[in-house]
């Protein structure tokens, strides 16, 4: 099917990263899952395919890719191994604030120094005692010379432990605004991480605490000014729940539905297909429509976000959060109903839906809870009355 959101260069890329999860990432699913064990090996063609530093500028080996190229990257990654589809998101999300928020020194010092090897990000937002309640953070970033210090705990980190490089939101004064964002290497002292988190889905992709104990930065290391981290946040880094999340759970909802099709095209009962039989047939025509509506209003929402950034309008953010839980939604739907197309063998790992529906799971949670998200579109939609 055509995608009339898509250009020539995203076709491309699309096709490109298709491959690469083909060949390289989906013949590692099922172990890494089973194993829960990061496939470290996948980072070093990651790197080589250009994929690692694509929202970067092209002097530092980039292409500045879009949110619909991110998205379309992370779709085709998570329809193959949703676990990467988050290690990616972890890694473009610092990347892409860093080149939007950063200024010409600071991206100069974080890209030279990220794109020279193989680096994976990590995005350290949620703490000990907060999660969608951002403002309550108490991490904080003080002024000590011409240097600055961290200290805080950031919880639930994907890729903590093996990302090189820490995006850290932290409290940089009293104020109702005073927030900063900085890009750290995990080579300075200071940083160490808690236990690694067991986890029913996305199994293999690292999650920890990462913990800041005095670690002094300099100022290059800094993501704009300080206080612009709010404004980061809420304008920037928000809008990743569009193509970030909501494209991995594209890519798991179309795995599934595909498993469940050709499952249901080729398993026979009473001498015909079961997908001829109403029961069956229903749930794939349900599945697929939900599948391709959710996947226009991804591109559709990115279509918008590409066209508005850096200030996105609050409709626009209205539609990210719209994206965003019902993305999570059809993966959990889609994953669900494929499990109970194949029966018991739905259930067996073999047949890998039940890795899906696990990994779905997740998306309904992680990233701004779906209930937080349709807090924020009532309140946009209450506005839109007034």
């Amino acid at each position: 099917m055509d995608e009339i959101y898509f250009d020539d260069q995203t076709v491309e890329i699309r096709d490109m990263v298709r491959r690469l999860a083909r060949e390289k990432i989906a013949p590692l699913a099922q172990a890494s899952d089973d194993e829960d064990r990061f496939p470290a090996e996948l980072v070093q063609p990651l790197y080589d395919a250009g994929i690692l530093t694509m929202p970067m500028e092209e002097a530092y080996g980039g292409i500045d890719a879009p949110t619909q190229v991110l998205s379309v990257v992370l779709e085709e990654v998570g329809a193959a191994f949703a676990t990467m589809g988050p290690v990616l998101l972890s890694t473009f999300s610092p990347i892409k604030i860093v080149a939007m928020a950063g200024l010409p020194h600071q991206r100069a010092a974080i890209f030279s120094a990220m794109s020279a090897t193989p680096s994976i990000g990590a995005f350290c937002l949620s703490e000990p005692h907060f999660g969608s309640d951002a403002r309550s953070m108490k991490t904080t970033l003080t002024k000590k010379g011409d240097r600055w210090v961290l200290n805080g705990t950031k919880r639930w980190i994907t890729n903590g432990g093996i990302a090189h490089w820490y995006l850290v939101f932290a409290r940089c004064g009293e104020g109702h605004d005073d927030y900063a964002v900085c890009m750290i290497p995990a080579t300075l002292p200071g940083i160490s991480f808690g236990k690694k988190e067991k986890k029913m889905g996305l199994r293999g992709g690292p999650m920890c605490d990462v913990i800041f104990d005095n670690v002094e930065l300099p100022e290059e290391y800094l993501v704009g000014k300080p206080g612009d981290g709010w404004t980061i946040l809420d304008r920037t880094a928000n809008t990743m729940r569009c193509w970030g999340a909501a494209s991995i759970c594209a890519g798991i909802a179309r795995s599934a539905y595909e498993v469940a099709g050709k499952y249901a095209a080729e398993r026979e009962a009473f001498g015909r297909p079961i997908g001829k039989f109403q029961g069956i047939g229903f749930k794939l025509a349900d599945m697929a429509t939900n599948l391709r509506t959710t996947q226009l209003l991804i591109r559709d929402t990115n279509y918008r976000v590409d066209r508005e950034l850096p200030t996105v309008s609050a409709g626009t953010m209205a539609q990210v959060s719209m994206a965003k839980y019902r993305a999570a939604d059809t993966a959990m739907s889609v994953s669900l109903e494929a499990v109970q197309i194949l029966g018991g063998y739905g259930y067996m790992q073999e047949y890998e839906v039940e890795r899906m529906m696990r990994d779905a799971k997740a998306f309904q949670i992680l990233d701004g809870s779906n209930e937080i998200q349709r807090l924020i579109l009532s309140r946009d939609i209450l506005r839109s009355f007034a």
